[in-house]
């Protein structure tokens, strides 16, 4: 868990001893709740390492997850600017919302990218038969970078004598097994932004 928070510094009085509390997908940076803290609840939520809000309905604390076991395990927390508001980052466990949705949110906009590396993972976690992904995986590091290759190339001609819908194909195809060569190597697309936003200016 990744945080600097201060909790005596933050502006508890501002909101009778409670803070707001946006929780986003560490992975997909999709919003997936939003939620109430108060100092008894954030201890909690930096002791456990699962966010655990402070219910204004039932009057106590209540952990994401307490009754369904779809915990949010936090990677991060930070205030904003004026340390009244919380962001949380964390990986859900399950879906957030009681609906059974991702979030609570029907239409938070995600990573695209992100969601499909999260996809990979899972894929080469658990194999399922009958997936491409699994194929790819079980065939080894070699035929799957000679798949990086071929995309690659196939990419290039598109752009040289293809039409915008042919090129954003082979594109996407690109970006598809580039990924899960990562992951086959271990590695995943945040690895690679890491790279890049360590180039920056």
């Amino acid at each position: 868990m990744s945080t600097t928070i201060d909790i005596e510094t933050l502006a508890w009085d501002k909101q009778n001893g409670l803070l707001p509390a946006i929780v986003q997908d560490a992975t997909t940076l999709r919003v997936l709740m939003l939620g109430y803290m108060n100092k008894t609840s954030l201890a909690a939520t930096l002791a456990s390492g699962r966010v655990t809000f402070f219910s204004r309905s039932k009057q106590r604390l209540w952990m994401k997850g307490e009754t369904s076991g779809h915990v949010l395990e936090v990677v991060s927390i930070a205030a904003d600017c004026d340390a009244d508001t919380l962001l949380v980052q964390a990986h859900p466990h399950g879906s957030t919302c009681h609906l059974e949705r991702a979030s609570c949110f029907a239409d938070a906009p995600a990573d695209g990218l992100m969601e499909l590396d999260a996809l990979i993972a899972q894929r080469a976690s658990e194999r399922p038969a009958g997936s491409y992904t699994t194929q790819l995986f079980e065939s080894g590091i070699r035929r799957i970078a000679q798949k990086v290759g071929e995309e690659g190339v196939e990419t290039a001609l598109a752009a040289v004598v293809q039409d915008d819908a042919a090129l954003l194909g082979e594109a996407a195809d690109l970006f598809y097994h580039l990924t899960v060569l990562l992951r086959a190597r271990g590695l995943s697309l945040t690895d690679a932004k890491r790279v890049l936003a360590a180039r920056r200016g």
